[in-house]
């Protein structure tokens, strides 16, 4: 039984957990194939999406979600706020939450913030991404995706290359997929691979012939240019020719390996266009199991919630 009150990340998750989020997406991506692809379990229910950075697949996954579970939306325009004119963000969020709304779907340049507001409201709070700590609805989707595609996690291999370092999604990935059992391993340059990682469980290789060649996935990860402070690789066509996922590497993995993209990608950096187009890719899929997936953690959140 999912027991939380917020989803602030895989970290503070069981396997249990994990899978009962899984199922329950399994039964709301089922809604994708029927005409009328809405169902009122959170009719009369508001939701505000705080996105201090900006995101396309993330913030519209969450804004389809709530719409095809019957709830209304209040899209928090940072720009356009009492924010802009110094108001502390606690401040911000007890205002909205005074208002009666039922949940919020945070996503900040700082980690710790979506932690911060659920100490300060009583209502579920869902990480949208908190900078470079977790992104756990991503890592959910990701791993839906990796069951759909070959039934099971437990035993796979998964190897995510590209900026370790400055990813969130890899932390939540990490948490995750080990918990479910699969064998998980990191790779890029030394520099972008963050000290003591494989505490959290992984291996970490820096050759990608080697971190791809026995894998069942690949997740590849885009170089965060955004939030690097320095240099963290000569450039970007030593990056591409040293690490980026093309045809012609991929030739050393196995004939029926997936790869995986978060997004958004960077085409010539750490994936070739023919490989991003190509037959091995799901991250269209991605896209649209992140619906269900986000579908069933407000499910599970607000409408469980008011269920015990």
């Amino acid at each position: 039984m999912f027991e939380h009150n917020n989803l602030l990340g895989l970290k503070y998750l069981s396997a249990t957990e994990i899978k009962e989020i899984l199922e329950q997406a399994t039964y709301f991506k089922q809604l994708f194939n029927r005409p009328v692809k809405q169902v009122p379990t959170l009719r009369n229910k508001t939701i505000v999406s705080l996105f201090y950075e900006n995101s396309t697949r993330t913030k519209g996954s969450f804004d389809m979600a709530i719409k095809m579970l019957g709830a209304g939306s209040l899209n928090f325009a940072v720009s356009n706020s009492s924010a802009s004119k110094g108001e502390t963000l606690v401040d911000t969020i007890k205002n909205l939450a005074s208002m009666g709304v039922d949940g919020f779907i945070v996503r900040h340049s700082m980690a710790g913030v979506p932690e911060l507001i659920a100490n300060n409201v009583d209502v579920p709070v869902i990480n949208a991404g908190d900078g470079f700590n977790e992104h756990p609805t991503q890592a959910l989707l990701d791993m839906f995706t990796m069951i759909e595609q070959k039934g099971y996690i437990e035993g796979k291999k998964v190897t995510i290359i590209g900026d370790i370092k400055h990813s969130r999604v890899v932390r939540s990935n990490i948490w995750g997929l080990s918990k479910l059992g699969a064998e998980v391993t990191v790779c890029g340059p030394a520099s972008l691979i963050p000290h003591g990682i494989e505490e959290m469980g992984c291996r970490v290789v820096h050759k990608v012939e080697d971190a791809i060649k026995d894998a069942d996935f690949i997740n590849v990860l885009r170089v965060q240019f955004e939030r690097q402070r320095g240099n963290f690789f000569p450039s970007v066509r030593e990056y591409y020719h040293e690490y980026g996922i093309t045809s012609a590497r991929l030739k050393a993995a196995k004939a029926d390996v997936l790869i995986m993209h978060p997004g958004p990608m960077n085409r010539g950096v750490e994936i070739s266009t023919e490989v991003a187009d190509g037959p091995y890719n799901i991250i269209l899929e991605q896209v649209r199991n992140g619906v269900a997936v986000r579908m069933a953690v407000l499910y599970l959140l607000l409408a469980r919630r008011n269920e015990l």
